[in-house]
């Protein structure tokens, strides 16, 4: 049995947005008020840890009830003829939810804890409320397990991997501002086919085999599906 061809996909906040949970660079966006380096840095949380539970314990609780859009679906069906593996930098489950097999958390997951004392230590979540005072089983508090701004992308090493060995490469509801993340693009060889889909095409170098589709996630990646399945299968 011949293998199937490589795709792997960035997904970032464009896609989540479709589902209701809103982006962080929207003007009522993600952070509702707060100034990102109060929630989302290792000086946020040493400032104050109460503020930075809440704010992912509220965003826990929302997560609950979002449910996966057609570009995730579409991700889903993808795999009747590539094997596809998902590279994002969402912190949310809905690709999991929707069903894809293999899915790479670039910027750690919502529904996760992990230790303060030792980063290894990660628990899955089974409810949305983390206080202070839950600890590890080594007596630290726990964090929310997301990478925060100042800090190392663990999976980064993992993720260019999986995009070296890409024979197909799409970009879907990114503004590819954000690095290392961003700067996956660029490691896809020019011989590689190579799609973006967003509503607002980011600023990129236009590179041989590069395909632009300016819409939504829940029509764009089906089109790109489509595509692939009639030209390269």
């Amino acid at each position: 049995m011949s293998r199937k061809p490589k795709v792997v996909v960035l997904t970032g906040a464009g896609i989540s947005a479709e589902s209701g949970i809103p982006t962080f660079r929207d003007a009522d966006g993600l952070w509702e008020g707060h100034d990102v380096m109060e929630v989302a840095s290792p000086q946020g949380w040493k400032k104050n840890r109460e503020l930075v539970l809440d704010f992912y314990n509220q965003r826990r609780k929302a997560a609950l009830h979002v449910k996966p859009n057609e570009g995730h679906m579409a991700l889903v069906r993808m795999e009747e003829h590539f094997d596809v593996t998902i590279i994002t930098q969402n912190i949310d489950n809905l690709h999991e939810k929707a069903g894809s097999s293999k899915v790479l958390h670039l910027h750690g997951q919502l529904f996760q804890s992990r230790s303060t004392l030792d980063e290894n230590l990660v628990y899955d979540m089974d409810h949305w409320e983390l206080k202070v005072g839950d600890k590890c089983e080594k007596g630290s508090q726990l964090r929310p397990n997301v990478v925060w701004f100042g800090e190392m992308v663990p999976m980064m090493e993992q993720a260019t991997k999986e995009t070296y060995e890409a024979d197909y490469f799409i970009v879907v509801g990114t503004s590819l501002y954000v690095y290392p993340a961003a700067g996956l693009l660029d490691l896809v060889d020019e011989s590689i086919p190579k799609f973006i889909v967003d509503r607002k095409i980011p600023s990129v170098q236009r590179k041989p085999n590069l395909f632009l589709f300016e819409e939504s996630a829940s029509s764009g990646v089906e089109r790109v599906r489509q595509q692939l399945v009639s030209q390269y299968i």
